[in-house]
C-alpha cells in the first residue's frame, strides 16, 4: 500500500499569509503574530522533507516574520515622534493589504482573459484554409531555412541549458535550539541561584545562534512574568532573576 500527501504550492510568500489569514478566519489588522510565524516555518520545513526548493523570497520573508516576533517581545514599545506606539505589524498588514488588492484585480482579469480565449474570432474563411495549407507544406517552410539558422538555434538551446545548470541553489538549516527549550534551560539555571548573570548563560555555549535563541527565550519569560532583569552587572550584562509569586491573602 501506498499513499500520497499533497502540499499545496503557492505563488509567494503574501500568497501564503493570505491562505492561513483565510483560514483560520484571522483579523488582517491584528495579526497573532507568533502563530502566523510558525504555520510559516512549519510549511517551508514541509517543502524540504518533499525535497522541494524554497525559494529565496520565502526564506526572506520567514526572517521578517521573525525579526517582528523578536521586536514584539521588546519589554519597551518603539515610539514614533509624536510618542505613539509603533506596531512592529505595521508595514506587514499594510503590504498584505496591498498585495490582497492588485491579487483580486488579477483573478478579475484571468477570467476575462479565460473568457476571451474561449471565444473563436470570425476571418476569411478560404484566407485562413490557405494559411493552414502553408503550415502543413514542409517542403515549403524547409526552403527558408539555411545554415546560419540552425547555428543560431542551436547556440541559443545550449545556451539556456547551461544558465539551467548554473541555477543558485538555497539550503535551509534547521537549528537544533527552540524557543521552548531554551526557556526551560533558563528556568533550570536561575532555580540554583537568585540570580544569575546573562554571561554565565553565554559562557555555557560559545555559540552565536545559541546565545541568540537564549535572549529571545528570556524576552519571552519577561513577558510571561516569569522572570526579572537587573541592570548594573558590568557593560554588556545584566542579571537574571526569578519572579517570586504573589502571596494570596
Amino acid at each position: 500500500m501506498s499513499f500520497e500527501i499533497k502540499l499545496p504550492l503557492f505563488e509567494g510568500p503574501f500568497d501564503l499569509m493570505l491562505f492561513f489569514i483565510e483560514r483560520d478566519e484571522l483579523d488582517i489588522y491584528d495579526i497573532p503574530i507568533s502563530k502566523i510565524t510558525n504555520d510559516f516555518l512549519d510549511y517551508i520545513h514541509h517543502l524540504e522533507k518533499m525535497e522541494i526548493e524554497v525559494a529565496s523570497d520565502f526564506i526572506l520573508f520567514a526572517a521578517t516574520l521573525m525579526k517582528i516576533k523578536s521586536r514584539m517581545l521588546l519589554p519597551r514599545p518603539e515610539l514614533n515622534e509624536t510618542g505613539e506606539e509603533v506596531d512592529p505589524r505595521e508595514e506587514l498588514i499594510r503590504n498584505l493589504l496591498e498585495y490582497k488588492k492588485y491579487k483580486s484585480v488579477v483573478g478579475d482579469l484571468a477570467t476575462l482573459e479565460w473568457e476571451r480565449l474561449s471565444k473563436e474570432k470570425r476571418g476569411n474563411i478560404a484566407a485562413e484554409l490557405h494559411a493552414l495549407t502553408k503550415v502543413e507544406d514542409v517542403d515549403a517552410e524547409m526552403q527558408h531555412v539555411d545554415l546560419y539558422k540552425l547555428l543560431k538555434v542551436f547556440q541559443r538551446t545550449i545556451a539556456k541549458m547551461a544558465s539551467r545548470e548554473e541555477q543558485t541553489t538555497h539550503t535551509v538549516i534547521q537549528y537544533p535550539y527552540t524557543i521552548t527549550q531554551q526557556k526551560d534551560f533558563v528556568l533550570e539555571k536561575i532555580s540554583f541561584k537568585k540570580q544569575v548573570p546573562f554571561t554565565d548563560f553565554i559562557a555555557y555555549k560559545a555559540d552565536k545562534i545559541f546565545v541568540i535563541y537564549t535572549f529571545l527565550a528570556i524576552l519571552e519569560l519577561l513577558q510571561l512574568e516569569l522572570v526579572t532583569i537587573v541592570i548594573g552587572e558590568g557593560f554588556n550584562n545584566f542579571w537574571v532573576e526569578k519572579t517570586e509569586p504573589l502571596a494570596i491573602a
